[in-house]
């Protein structure tokens, strides 16, 4: 049996299947080292010109797995997830021209010094080599994580969730024949074509062949994977991210950040969960921006400390928030609300119960800002700018094959260059030692 086997097909046993997955991508990173960036792009022109004639082929096959999450009533944030329209059609084909027009970043030697022998050093970045991602719902995360692994020299093997399996087998084969085209193996991007949990089991221990695993999904995948993988990990946990309002902040963009950092979409990890006010505009500022998000949807529900209930009186859409929401990442149309006294009370409940994922202050004070930057503890560390910009996209990567909490080589949004490394390249003229 190949890794090629037909997705209709069931895999009758997943351990020698994997087995193969594993080779195969071990074989084909080893060619994919060696290609130029002209052949790299070449390939992702290739793959978009395949997705874009089988554009209608891709919506069908989302259009069987969305009926199917709908009636197994998948939860409403997945749901979204799953759906590819118009829009996010197009927004895969406009990632694979943001990679395309992206240095490639193989090959680049940094730091050239001499010593005092006379030999020359530096650093070039070079493919981490075997990827292995797991992820849930977005098919569109397939194009985009095999993308970034194609322009950065590294094979992938991807394991989407079994609730979007149609839709990224489609996706699968349009990659496919972009990289035939293009003369590079198919096997430089596998999607798994089993659904069965062993497979990810295997996925994260095949320490000969994959050199990295990335998770991507809720904290439940993320916890399972970390626990149980034997081969290097990139990971966030959740995001539970973070707006504190303080005391010179202004009136109107302090509404304005907040009300889109937590309304504009509720499934994402930048989404913001809890908010902290000062106490010197809380009375001000808190019934304006509890409206504007209901304005916004009237589905919205809120989590009060006892001073913030207090400013806001009883309501159907209020309830005392409990220890456990402000370690909560809600995915949902609920935030948690707290009154602080200080910057420093704020820094404090952001270190503690956040992810270390993305949190925001909004200030017209330089020195609070820079202090506030400097202290908290996240991946990502806003001045006046909405949560929802933690992205790969809007931070000029192309695309994101995920974002980093871990405190390693790659943290915050991961792109081209999160997946290399860097080794140590030597320049001699015959010195001996």
């Amino acid at each position: 049996m190949t890794a090629k086997q037909p997705f209709n097909q069931p895999v009758d046993d997943v351990a020698t299947y994997m087995t193969e997955v594993g080779r195969q991508a071990k074989a084909a990173a080893a060619v994919l080292a060696g290609a130029d960036t002209k052949t790299k792009n070449h390939a992702l022109s290739c793959i978009k010109q395949a997705l874009m004639e089988q554009k209608q082929a891709v919506l069908d096959a989302n259009a069987i797995d969305v009926k199917a999450g709908q009636d197994n009533d998948l939860e409403a944030s997945l749901l979204d997830r799953l759906v590819l329209n118009e829009t996010r059609f197009d927004g895969m084909i406009a990632s694979l021209d943001d990679v395309i027009a992206l240095p490639d970043p193989v090959g680049e030697i940094s730091h050239m010094t001499y010593r005092p022998s006379g030999i020359q050093l530096g650093k070039m970045r070079v493919p981490l080599g075997v990827v292995g991602m797991i992820y849930e719902s977005r098919p569109n995360v397939t194009i985009e994580a095999a993308s970034l692994a194609i322009k950065s020299g590294n094979a992938i093997i991807l394991r989407g969730g079994s609730e979007a399996y149609h839709s990224n087998q489609a996706i699968a084969a349009c990659i496919h024949a972009g990289l035939s085209m293009a003369g590079l193996p198919q096997d430089v991007v596998q999607v798994l074509a089993t659904t069965d949990r062993s497979a990810v089991d295997s996925l994260i221990t095949m320490k000969e062949a994959v050199d990295v695993i990335i998770p991507r999904g809720g904290k439940g995948l993320i916890e399972r994977v970390s626990r149980g993988a034997t081969v290097p990990v990139i990971k966030h946990l959740d995001g539970n991210c973070h707006t504190y309002i303080d005391q010179d902040a202004n009136h109107t963009m302090a509404i304005q950040v907040a009300t889109n950092a937590k309304t504009s979409r509720y499934g994402t990890c930048n989404t913001m969960e809890t908010l902290l006010v000062h106490e010197a505009l809380a009375e001000q500022l808190l019934p304006a921006i509890t409206q504007a998000m209901m304005d916004a949807d009237s589905a919205m529900q809120f989590r009060l400390c006892p001073v913030s209930q207090g400013i806001l009186g009883q309501s159907d859409a209020y309830q005392l928030a409990t220890e456990d929401d402000w370690y909560t990442e809600y995915l949902a149309p609920i935030l948690a609300i707290k009154v602080v006294g200080s910057l420093d009370d704020a820094i404090s409940h952001i270190n503690h119960y956040g992810s270390h994922h993305t949190d925001v202050i909004i200030t017209e004070n330089y020195t609070t800002a820079n202090t506030f930057i400097r202290r908290v503890d996240s991946s990502s560390v806003m001045v006046n700018a909405s949560s929802r910009f933690a992205d790969g996209f809007e931070y000029g990567l192309g695309a994101e094959i995920g974002i980093s909490t871990d405190k390693i080589h790659a943290r915050g949004p991961v792109g081209l260059h999160g997946l290399t490394s860097e080794k140590w390249v030597v320049f001699g003229h015959g010195e001996v030692r």
